[in-house]
């Protein structure tokens, strides 16, 4: 059984215009997924990246019209300036973990739910209640926004040196069990590919 290891940010627009698509390429192929959320600007710093407020005028132009063009692409409404956007990404990531440990609900919608509520919905995903709101959509108890906490620092740090370490500098990043690597939502179909052809 083929597994991905899903490297991913819960402040992440290409995070967010990925959807629930791993998830379902996952399904078609019988493939496990490990979720790791990841402190995305300390990876960038970790590995020759530059915040997208510190990159270059024109890096920052053709990022906003990319992202416009790939939320059209996909049908996705997207705010290029959400109200709530740069939020500390740790509580969220906190109470990401401490779902993947609890289980009971479905880990592919609480990615999206986070993702949503910052780049379509105008939330704070840094607040508790939206937090809480995020884990209940995605059926969990949304008691979880506030247990784990030492777990899920522990672990969010543990998933950076994992990151670092795998050859990981963005979000979202899909690693596949044969050591295949593939950077951004817009490359699924290509994991979707490499997913069929070893399967074959």
């Amino acid at each position: 059984m083929a597994h991905i290891d899903y490297f991913f940010a819960t402040l992440s627009p290409y995070t967010y215009l990925a959807g629930t698509r791993l998830e379902e390429i996952a399904a078609k192929h019988g493939a496990t997924i490990s979720y790791k959320p990841v402190d995305l600007i300390a990876l960038f710093g970790r590995t020759g990246g530059v915040p997208p407020k510190d990159r270059h005028p024109a890096r920052q132009e053709y990022r906003a019209q990319e992202l416009v063009r790939q939320s059209r692409n996909l049908g996705m409404a997207l705010n290029l300036q959400p109200a709530f956007w740069p939020v500390n990404p740790a509580p969220s990531s906190y109470a990401f973990i401490a779902a993947q440990n609890a289980g009971g609900g479905d880990l592919g919608a609480l990615v999206h739910a986070f993702t949503r509520s910052c780049w379509a919905d105008e939330k704070d995903i840094s607040q508790d209640e939206v937090i809480r709101d995020c884990l209940t959509e995605a059926g969990f108890d949304p008691s979880l926004a506030d247990s784990g906490l030492l777990q899920g620092a522990e672990t969010y740090a543990a998933n950076l040196e994992e990151a670092a370490d795998k050859g990981v500098f963005g979000a979202p990043f899909y690693i596949t069990d044969d050591g295949q690597r593939f950077w951004g939502q817009d490359r699924l179909k290509d994991l979707d590919r490499h997913l069929g052809e070893i399967a074959a």
